[in-house]
């Protein structure tokens, strides 16, 4: 099997095989720090759930507005400069984060990251669409979830065990990935930005800022991310609520949730590849109703189950759902955009995991102390099941957008 990834590999140009190591580098520091937010949080603090969603709600709003101004400048200005500036933010502002044992000051340096960090966002996906044909995406995309998990596998175990010891670590690993990550692409990666056709007036700031609205009338692209949303309102609970509510309700430890997550991972970087190629070869949405009915499955068990090995097979079966709703969304996303607007287009994608960040843990954290830890993953699997329906529904609307060769957006159907 590596030995097919690997010859499938060696066809990618180089500078996307530097992307996929930086993606690796910059995802493995991340995954030290990032599931164990929540615990980091509720221990340092002294504070519930709720403070938690707060948290998460203002990272996440700096996200919509910097992957907003990142994916307008990315555009205008190229992605390679756009990826370094995010990268070295993020860095620098970890240790910031470590240092703070002020709750509000907590949340100013978390919003700060949310916008800037994030200006790179946009324009590292862009480059993906830069620089495959479109044929070979869903599975670039594929090939860097790969790297995204390999670190994801490693990640969580190296947290968990730093956890026990230090979260200072937590925060000082992220932050030596991402600058490391940032030395690498200024070195190596060249700028992939589109040139303009010759003739074409280079727009100017404003003008770029203004085509956010074309991108908004597109009316299949914007109901396309709404149903996403609502997948990933149910799958970033995985990152969030899962790890408080099997602490308090059974017991679980941070290393063994370390362990439940490197095995998401792991089981990525051993059937991402073939099961991308399998799932690539049909209609988009029809995978997407597919893949979200594993989350249905999964996440809705963890209302119900107690058992220690359970908890194993409800994430096996979310990994399953994983492994196909996110190469096929990229792709997806990527099919709608006209070239001179992929900054913008792949910003605007990112609003899928932003808006549910605002708010979903906070609802989490209502929902727990409402009703009971158990609603939460019953709520999960409901609104699943109407995601499901949504992209089913979705299929029948916007199959032609992925069956014509790509057209100026003018002369494409707009809904809306």
């Amino acid at each position: 099997m590596f030995t097919k990834i690997k010859r499938v590999y060696n066809e990618y140009p180089s500078a996307f095989k530097v992307l996929t190591l930086a993606t690796f580098i910059d995802m493995l520091g991340s995954f030290l720090l990032y599931p164990f937010y929540a615990l980091y949080i509720t221990a340092h603090f002294g504070v519930g759930m709720t403070e938690v969603g707060i948290l998460f709600s203002i990272f996440s709003a700096g996200n919509i507005f910097g992957g907003i101004i990142g994916g307008a400048l990315a555009d205008k200005y190229g992605r390679r400069v756009m990826v370094i500036i995010g990268l070295v933010v993020s860095g620098t502002g970890s240790i910031f984060m470590g240092l703070v044992d002020d709750l509000v000051l907590f949340y100013v340096i978390a919003g700060f990251l949310g916008l800037v960090g994030n200006f790179g966002g946009p324009a590292r996906q862009a480059m993906v669409v830069d620089l495959l044909p479109k044929e070979k995406q869903a599975e670039g995309f594929g090939i860097l979830r790969i790297a995204f998990n390999v670190s994801a596998s490693v990640g969580p175990i190296l947290g968990g065990f730093l956890a026990t010891r230090s979260f200072m670590l937590l925060f000082i690993a992220d932050a030596i990935s991402s600058l490391v990550t940032a030395g690498i692409v200024y070195l190596v990666i060249p700028e992939t930005k589109p040139q303009n056709l010759e003739g074409k007036q280079e727009e100017s700031i404003i003008k770029t800022l203004k085509g956010y609205k074309v991108v908004l009338k597109d009316g299949l692209f914007v109901l396309f991310l709404l149903i996403s949303a609502i997948t990933v309102l149910v799958y970033m609970q995985m990152n969030s609520t899962l790890s408080v509510f099997l602490r308090d309700e059974h017991g679980f430890s941070a290393q063994n949730f370390g362990f439940l997550l490197s095995m998401n991972a792991l089981i990525v970087v051993f059937f991402q590849f073939w099961i991308t190629r399998k799932v690539s070869k049909y209609a988009p949405m029809k995978m997407m109703a597919f893949g979200t009915l594993f989350y249905m499955i999964g996440f809705a068990m963890y209302g119900f189950i107690s058992a220690t090995y359970m908890f194993f097979i409800a994430m096996i079966i979310i990994t399953i759902g994983e492994m196909i709703v996110s190469p096929v969304s990229q792709a997806a996303a990527a099919s709608f955009a006209p070239e001179d607007k992929r900054g913008r287009y792949m910003a605007v994608f990112s609003f899928q995991w932003a808006i549910p960040n605002l708010f979903g843990v906070i609802l989490a954290g209502i929902v727990m102390e409402s009703l009971g830890p158990n609603w939460v993953w019953y709520f999960a699997g409901i609104l699943s099941m109407f995601a499901i329906l949504g992209f089913w529904l979705l299929h029948g609307i916007a199959k032609h957008r992925f069956l014509k060769e790509e057209l100026p957006l003018e002369e494409e159907v707009i809904i809306g």
